[in-house]
């Protein structure tokens, strides 16, 4: 058996290099290293692991299944060495060669990333922005195994090791087709509870915040379908009866990109508001501390 001792970092560096290009000298390019370099480290990896690792095949190689089973981990560990290592380091946003992982609410996503990338691409265009989903159900465990580096959605208070940033709060608005029967005249709680409504909930929740208010009030709506992705609710609206009530900025959004109309609803929706959460080890990490201050910035523009 191997012993990890004995294995050079920078042959996991192009063992992880060639893994990711599935190609000798585009990983060659990658790692600013001639071919034949390359393809020295690779001999000296199999002989220490035994393994053939990648198998010549037209266009490039592919993993056998030991490199397959290596690929992940070894490409995680040299990622979470560098994002260590980049905590003591200067960040000059002009010249960083950084990947931030974050975790978006599909909202967040929609209202803050096009603003946020429009200033990386000025700023630090040799940055990328990778971006999961993340929701009340799943962004702390994200945070903890380290597949994302800040999370942004409608959080609660996280345990003491995260830092919690609160973000501007958001009102609703009522989304329907131009031609839908409550775009004009009055919209009272008769009229709005008269249609069926659309829930956009990533988890399947037939609960929305309106609901609640309703519900106070002795009333409800009925349900005319619940959707996972945003992407699908102006198509909806523009071919059915149905109307959504979300976050005023999206509805404003969706109504100028789809040609949809907006009204206030006509109950009294209590506001959310975005929270930022990031583990506390972050806190002096002068690349995370800039994407913090991007995307509270363009929350604010927003």
């Amino acid at each position: 058996m191997t012993e990890l001792s004995q294995l050079d970092l920078n042959l996991l560096r192009v063992f992880d290099a060639v893994a990711r290009e599935r190609h000798v000298t585009r990983a060659a390019e990658r790692l600013n290293l001639t071919q034949p370099a390359v393809s020295n480290a690779l001999a000296r990896l199999r002989v220490a692991l035994g393994d053939e690792l990648f198998l010549r095949r037209q266009g490039g190689v592919e993993l056998t299944a030991l490199a397959a089973a290596l690929a992940e981990p070894v490409a995680e560990a040299l990622d979470r060495l560098s994002e260590a290592i980049s905590v003591r380091a200067p960040f000059e946003p002009a010249t960083a060669q950084r990947v931030f992982t974050v975790a978006l609410s599909e909202y967040a996503e929609a209202v803050l990333v096009p603003r946020v990338l429009e200033r990386m691409a000025r700023e630090a265009p040799g940055c990328l922005l990778a971006i999961s989903h993340a929701d009340r159900t799943n962004a702390e465990a994200l945070l903890e195994r380290g597949d994302a580096q800040l999370a942004i959605a409608v959080l609660g208070e996280p345990s003491a090791l995260y830092t919690r940033v609160r973000m501007l709060p958001e009102a609703f608005m009522t989304l329907m087709r131009p031609d839908h029967p409550l775009a004009k005249g009055e919209l009272d709680l008769a009229r709005f509870t008269s249609v069926p409504h659309l829930l956009h909930s990533p988890n399947g929740s037939r609960d929305g915040a309106i609901d609640r208010v309703l519900a106070e009030q002795g009333m409800a709506r009925r349900l005319g379908a619940v959707v996972a992705h945003l992407s699908a609710v102006p198509e909806i609206l523009a071919r059915t009866e149905m109307i959504i009530t979300l976050s005023a900025r999206l509805a404003e959004q969706m109504a100028e990109s789809h040609r949809l109309v907006t009204r206030e609803p006509p109950v009294e929706v209590r506001h959310t508001r975005l929270s930022m959460i990031f583990h506390r080890r972050f806190e002096a990490d002068p690349g995370h501390a800039w994407l913090r201050r991007m995307f509270i910035a363009e929350a604010r523009e927003a």
